[in-house]
C-alpha cells in the first residue's frame, strides 16, 4: 500500500509540475500581452503628440537678431493701416466688412506680439499670429461673396483654431477666383489685379525663401510687405 501510496504521491506530483509549469506559461504569456499592449499605447500616444496643433510644436525663431525683430515688427504696421483704411462706409453697411477690417488689425497686433516675444509663450503667439491671418482671409471671402455655402463657412470656422494654414489657403483661392472674375468684367481693376498677381509671385517665393533659407536674414520681413501690398489690392474688391 506504501509502495501504491507512493506511486499515487508521484503522479500528482507531476501532474502538479506540469500544472505549474503550464501556468508559468501561461504568466509568461499574459507579462508578454500586457508589455505588448503597453508599447502600442505608448506608440499611439507618441504618434498622437506628433499630430499635435502647431501652437503646441516648437517654433524655429526667425529673429535672429536685434535689426531682424524690429524689420519684422515694423513690417506688421501696414496690416494694421491697411484694416483702419478699409472703407468705412462699407463697414457700416456690410458686418462682414466691418470684421475684415478688424481682423486685419489683429493681424498687424498678432505678428507684432509674436516678433517681440521671446521663451515659451512665443509658440503660443505663433498659433494666434496663424490663426488671425486665417480669420483675415475667412472674413474677405465671406464679405466678397455672401453665397459661400454655409457647411463651408461653417467648417472653417470650426477647423481654424487646429488648422489655420489650410483654412487661409481655401479662402485665399476662393478670393482669387473672385478677384479674377471682377477684374475680367470691370476694366477698373486690371491694373489693381495685375499688381496683386504680382505681389502674390513675390510673396509666395519670398514665404518658401525663408522657410529654404532659413539663416537669411530680412526674408520674412520682404515677406510681410509683399503680403502687405496683395492685401492692399485686395481692399479695391471692398470699393
Amino acid at each position: 500500500m506504501d509502495g501504491l501510496y507512493g506511486v499515487q504521491l508521484a503522479g500528482r506530483s507531476s501532474y502538479s509540475d506540469d500544472e505549474a509549469v503550464k501556468t508559468s506559461i501561461m504568466d509568461s504569456s499574459a507579462c508578454e500581452l500586457q508589455e505588448g499592449s503597453g508599447s502600442s499605447r505608448s506608440l499611439l500616444i507618441r504618434r498622437l503628440w506628433q499630430q499635435r496643433p502647431p501652437c503646441l510644436k516648437p517654433i524655429h525663431c526667425s529673429d535672429k537678431h536685434v535689426g531682424e525683430t524690429i524689420a519684422n515688427v515694423v513690417t506688421s504696421l501696414p496690416f494694421i493701416a491697411l484694416g483702419l483704411q478699409t472703407p468705412r462706409q462699407f463697414c457700416r453697411k456690410n458686418m462682414n466688412t466691418a470684421l475684415y477690417a478688424n481682423s486685419l488689425i489683429g493681424v498687424g497686433i498678432a505678428s507684432s506680439l509674436y516678433h517681440t516675444s521671446r521663451g515659451e509663450i512665443r509658440k503660443y503667439l505663433r498659433w494666434a499670429d496663424y490663426t488671425m491671418i486665417a480669420t483675415a482671409t475667412l472674413c474677405l471671402s465671406r464679405a466678397l461673396r455672401h453665397e459661400n455655402p454655409k457647411f463651408l463657412m461653417t467648417a472653417s470656422t470650426l477647423l481654424l483654431p487646429f488648422q489655420p494654414l489650410m483654412v487661409s489657403a481655401v479662402h485665399t483661392g476662393i478670393m482669387e477666383v473672385s478677384f479674377a472674375k471682377r477684374a475680367s468684367i470691370e476694366p477698373e481693376l486690371k491694373m489693381a489685379h495685375n499688381l496683386h498677381k504680382m505681389s502674390s509671385l513675390l510673396g509666395g517665393a519670398l514665404f518658401i525663401a525663408d522657410d529654404v533659407f532659413p539663416q537669411t536674414s530680412y526674408l520674412h520681413a520682404a515677406w510681410h510687405l509683399a503680403a502687405a501690398l496683395g492685401v492692399g489690392t485686395c481692399n479695391k474688391l471692398l470699393e
